[in-house]
């Protein structure tokens, strides 16, 4: 491999973003996915807990990753949106998509977008429906 294609590597990294409904956590990874180099959560931008998965704290979290990519030399991400899956909701919380705006409006570079919650193939029997 060519030092060219080797720096080139080292500019992009995985962003993977769990956007439950009760917080909101940023995992950026190398782009092999075997190292972490930045880790968020809701709760270390907020006071209350309630206001752990808000589209603000997803904001003010994916601000503070993007300066810190930005202070380890990398220019793009890729990113992972996870939601709570298996039986839960499948679609993701109210953070993902502010997560992806606010690192875009740092300067960092989007490349793949992907949905990777994990859905059952028929896995466990759902709850039963309350009864009023």
């Amino acid at each position: 491999m060519s030092e060219s294609e080797n720096a080139d590597e080292s500019r992009w990294a995985i962003a993977n973003v769990f956007a439950s409904f009760n917080n909101t956590l940023i995992t950026v990874t190398d782009i092999t996915g075997a190292e972490t180099l930045i880790k968020s959560s809701g709760g270390a931008v907020v006071k209350q807990n309630r206001d752990e998965a808000s589209p603000y704290a997803a904001m003010q979290m994916a601000e503070g990753v993007a300066e810190q990519l930005k202070a380890q030399g990398i220019e793009g991400v890729h990113v992972r949106i996870r939601g709570p899956g298996g039986n839960a909701q499948k679609s993701p919380g109210p953070g993902a998509q502010p997560t992806i705006r606010a690192l875009a409006r740092a300067g960092i570079e989007i490349g793949r977008i992907e949905d990777v919650t994990p859905i059952p193939h028929d896995g466990t029997r759902a709850p039963k429906k309350n009864r009023l």
